[in-house]
């Protein structure tokens, strides 16, 4: 979703996007189907790769190696700049065809992926895989990342040219306003005063959602009207639905929906410990929740402890349940807490970001000598800039 923001932005700034991704399922994506299908919507061109499902996830899908169609697609209408969004054999190979053909190139670091071996009995490829990032991140002009703090540690581990772009949220979507007494009727939660705890993201094991459980439970012991609310889905729901019965498991849900469930509960709990950011952090402050996460990342940038919500040490879990029971029940605190988690990310629109990004793709570009362009095609853009961006 913070891609899309960033993709829209660049399209309101009068930029031609192209998107390279893997192909999805049929709900998934927009265009048709077909090897290299490529196709324009509204001004954005898409282009889609070749997939298979990622192991654990079923329900998405990654991309295959395309260096050979983007060298050719790039040759016959070269972009200004290439941006890497993640890191997998479709980045990989964008990057390849981009560096073949003296393109500037730029990348997100969005995902710790050498975090979550561990989660899935594979952490004997740590350090594979981080040693993997940095050399791929390495190869390319600027890495951007969303907090200081995360820029500080990839420097420590070697990387080079980092950049702080934050996140932004969209404020008139995520609001207090939103909340709906309905919606907490179907809940079964028909009291004004009655109790929702919140999560919302992947049902996945980099999630530590065991904690998560574990924290609900001991509310339960205090506050036994109280209900969790899960919204998202993943390989773990069937085991979380066994652990924890009388959950609500609300899916996968977006847009003013999606708001109405954050803006509904009364607390935010979000124990990960793999986050580069944690959009849902800056999502459920918007909403007018207070939030419980561990001391790092986005929730380290956005919460000011106990006025717009409470840090925990990392990975301390013991002061992780007893916060969360704590504000469970002192309902004034959590009024007055979310109070100021909205006013806390009241600056926090996606313009800004969206220009500094387009600032940090400028200084690539001019860093790089200019190439003589290829012969236009009769499909060549009449945009002034032209940019892609590989999500997959």
């Amino acid at each position: 979703m913070s891609m899309a923001r960033v993709v829209h932005g660049l399209q309101a700034r009068r930029h031609s996007v192209q998107l390279i991704r893997p192909r999805q399922s049929a709900a998934l994506s927009a265009l048709s189907a077909g090897d290299g299908a490529v196709g324009c919507v509204k001004g954005l061109e898409e282009v889609l790769s070749d997939s298979v499902p990622i192991p654990g996830y079923p329900e998405l899908r990654l991309g295959l190696t395309f260096a050979g169609t983007l060298k050719r697609l790039w040759r016959d209408r070269r972009p200004d700049v290439v941006h890497l969004a993640t890191e997998g054999p479709l980045g990989w190979s964008a990057l390849s065809a981009a560096r073949a053909l003296q393109l500037p190139v730029t990348s997100d670091f969005r995902t710790n992926f050498h975090a979550y071996s561990g989660h899935y009995g594979v952490g004997w490829l740590h350090r594979p895989i981080a040693a993997y990032l940095r050399h791929f991140h390495n190869r390319t002009q600027l890495t951007m990342v969303p907090t200081d703090g995360l820029g500080q540690q990839l420097r420590a581990r070697g990387y080079r040219n980092i950049e702080v772009v934050a996140r932004g949220v969209d404020l008139a979507q995520f609001h207090p306003d939103r909340r709906s007494d309905s919606l907490r009727r179907s809940w079964g939660v028909n009291d004004p005063s009655g109790l929702v705890v919140a999560c919302v993201g992947r049902l996945a094991a980099e999630k530590n959602l065991s904690l998560l459980i574990e924290a609900f439970a001991a509310i339960r012991q205090q506050r036994a009207d109280a209900r969790l609310l899960l919204v998202g889905d993943g390989p773990l729901r069937a085991e979380l639905a066994r652990a924890c019965p009388d959950a609500i498991f609300a899916g996968h849900r977006s847009g003013t929906d999606l708001a109405a469930h954050y803006a509904s509960a009364d607390l935010f709990l979000f124990p990960s410990l793999t986050e580069t950011f944690g959009n849902v952090t800056s999502e459920a402050m918007a909403s007018g929740l207070p939030v419980i996460a561990f001391d790092y990342a986005g929730a380290a940038k956005l919460i000011r402890h106990q006025e717009s919500g409470s840090l925990v040490s990392l990975g301390d879990a013991a002061s992780f349940v007893q916060t969360s029971v704590r504000l469970a029940q002192d309902c004034a605190s959590r009024i007055r807490m979310g109070e100021r988690a909205r006013q806390a990310v009241d600056s926090l629109g996606w313009e800004p970001i969206v220009g500094q990004f387009e600032s940090h793709l400028r200084t690539a570009i001019m860093a790089v000598p200019a190439a003589a362009p290829a012969k236009p095609s009769a499909r060549a853009n009449a945009a002034s800039n032209r940019t892609a961006l590989h999500d997959g």
